[in-house]
């Protein structure tokens, strides 16, 4: 087992990948597999030489074939969506199917600087030998272009729309002018960008017309049902507590349906049934915050309650989830207790671990 805390998905899926690179398709410049593999490889099927490829990415596949198309053209790929609906998970995915390389990455934030987009200077030699190539820092965004690799944009309307209009050069011309050296970087073939933002951030800087006409806009939903919503959880929950040495109990599935039950209500504003109209809380209860609640329970369980999961242990993570306003969250959670969950047969775990905390 590797050391490593958590490994790029090009590692951790090598056989997977080597499998697919080795049947036959269609690649466009740079691409280490065919667009159907790539898809492949995402949604899970067979390789060629029958090799089992697990799907990375639960939902509809027409959305993951966009993508790909997109990225086999010279347009960049904006995935949009509320937070938890997997934008870097597929984010991560496609680079590391495409060009095997997903480390590319710029994580944007109100602190990005247009340094941290273009490029750097190492000062030490900038001072001694005045500007020159070697005194440049190149950023991921160059060195993606330099190599005709894909260059990731995490949360990009974090940043300030001045940094973000930076892109319009590079997605438009495909070079990157370095007016100190008098010369510019031009991109190579296979070379693009895949950004993720989404709508429900406080911190969001809305896109310029300009730049967003040079992305393409893929939506990724939240899951349609409690059952493929739960199917996600179920799965990422037992890959994340393997990498951390954490015995998986018997009744996950059970605890992450109970929890994502929970969460639906609470985000939709409705019982399930729609039969009772509920307050939402100030967050989203995405489904990546249903796995960390799964995942802080399952620690608890690991290594405070003899191995055993229960509503005791993963109700403290629940409330970090739902509470995110201390006043406001605490009444509408305090009122779903009251008026659904006391009623709902099941959850008496629940509903007497969670009037507990509150």
């Amino acid at each position: 087992m590797s050391e490593k805390l958590r490994l790029p998905a090009e590692d951790s899926f090598a056989a997977e990948l080597k499998a697919l690179a080795a049947g036959e398709g269609r690649r466009p410049p740079g691409w280490a597999l065919s667009p159907r593999q790539v898809v492949t490889y995402l949604m899970g099927g067979k390789a060629a030489d029958g090799t089992s490829i697990t799907p990375k990415y639960v939902g509809d596949i027409r959305l993951i074939e966009t993508a790909v198309a997109t990225l086999a053209t010279d347009r960049a790929l904006l995935l949009l969506g509320v937070p938890g609906t997997a934008k870097s998970w597929v984010s991560e995915h496609l680079a590391a199917g495409i060009t095997g390389d997903s480390t590319l990455v710029i994580q944007c934030t109100a602190g990005t600087d247009e340094n941290q987009i273009r490029y750097g200077w190492n000062y030490a030699q900038l001072l001694a030998h005045g500007p020159s190539r070697e005194a440049l820092v190149p950023t991921p965004l160059m060195r993606a272009m330099e190599d005709g690799k894909l260059c990731r944009f995490e949360e990009l309307t974090r940043m300030g729309s001045d940094v973000q209009d930076t892109l319009i050069t590079v997605l438009s011309e495909k070079m990157m002018p370095i007016p100190e050296l008098n010369t510019a970087v031009y991109a190579q073939r296979g070379f693009n960008i895949i950004a993720t933002a989404n709508n429900r951030d406080k911190g969001v800087n809305e896109l310029s017309s300009a730049l967003k006409r040079r992305f393409n806009v893929v939506v990724l939903p939240l899951p349609d049902s409690a059952e493929e919503e739960v199917s996600i959880v179920v799965k990422r929950v037992s890959e994340m507590a393997q990498n951390l040495d954490l015995p998986a109990p018997k009744n996950v599935a059970d605890e992450v349906a109970r929890v994502v039950a929970i969460f639906r209500e609470l985000r939709s504003g409705a019982t399930e049934d729609g039969k009772v109209a509920l307050k939402s809380p100030s967050g989203g209860l995405s489904t990546a915050e249903a796995i960390a609640v799964m995942v802080g329970g399952i620690s608890q369980a690991t290594f405070f309650n003899d191995g055993k999961l229960t509503p005791e242990t993963l109700a403290s993570n629940m409330i970090g989830a739902v509470v995110k306003d201390p006043v406001q969250d605490t009444a509408v959670l305090g009122e779903y207790l009251e008026t659904v969950l006391k009623k709902k047969r099941g959850f008496e775990g629940y509903y007497a671990s969670l009037t507990d905390l509150i």
